[in-house]
């Protein structure tokens, strides 16, 4: 299977934020223990790419890296061992890097300009970012339309309140967010909790029936 596949299939992404490499491995024992072996580490704290590297060798992790916004930032988390690379934007330079090191990227884009930039250099699978205040899942079953081969990950502003009007969408391959994954909690070694809350956001998940295109 194709990360994409294996994304939709587990049809969550948590985003996570580590402020010290050393919580990389219990929260991939929670992440794991809850049910969704998937995290996407963001590089917002300096400990992004030292968490990336432990976790590398663990490769029942689908692991990705977040928030990376150059073409230096995506070399440096292949070369830690993601698998695959999410971008708040969509970047031209981000995407001729990814292909020529042969990793997914998937970029943000929220309107038919930017999807279409995307198409154009083989990229189908794309962040909605920030979904909640881009027009939410009204905005991406209206991009659906035009735009049938695109597949979106919707993130920001999601949570179990309103995760069923997004991933019930035919065009929604997976949601990204970060309440089941609470950087408080994780800074504060609760890693019994986070178990718990990735466990009730995979059960939730599974009982959302999609809407038929």
């Amino acid at each position: 299977m194709t990360v994409a596949d294996l994304l939709t299939a587990h049809h969550l992404i948590p985003v996570v934020v580590v402020t010290d490499a050393a919580q990389a491995q219990p929260l991939a024992d929670a992440l794991i223990g809850g049910g969704l072996p998937v995290a996407e580490v963001t590089l917002r704290t300096e400990a992004g790419l030292p968490a990336i590297k432990a976790l590398a060798g663990r490769p029942e992790i689908l692991l990705g890296a977040g928030t990376v916004t150059t073409a230096a930032q995506l070399e440096q988390a292949v070369e830690a061992g993601a698998r695959f690379v999410v971008s708040p934007g969509f970047s031209p330079r981000l995407a001729e890097r990814a292909a020529e090191l042969a990793v997914p990227l998937i970029p943000g884009a929220v309107t038919a300009t930017e999807i279409q930039a995307a198409l154009e250099h083989g990229i189908d699978l794309l962040k909605f970012f920030p979904a909640a205040t881009s027009g939410g899942a009204a905005a991406i079953k209206a991009l659906g339309g035009p735009f049938r081969q695109v597949s979106f990950v919707p993130t920001g502003g999601i949570g179990p309140a309103n995760l069923a009007e997004y991933l019930r969408l035919p065009g929604v391959a997976a949601i990204g967010g970060s309440w089941m994954v609470p950087t408080a909690a994780i800074r504060q070694g609760a890693f019994g909790r986070v178990r718990e809350l990735v466990a009730e956001a995979v059960a939730q998940a599974a009982g959302i029936v999609r809407e038929v295109d």
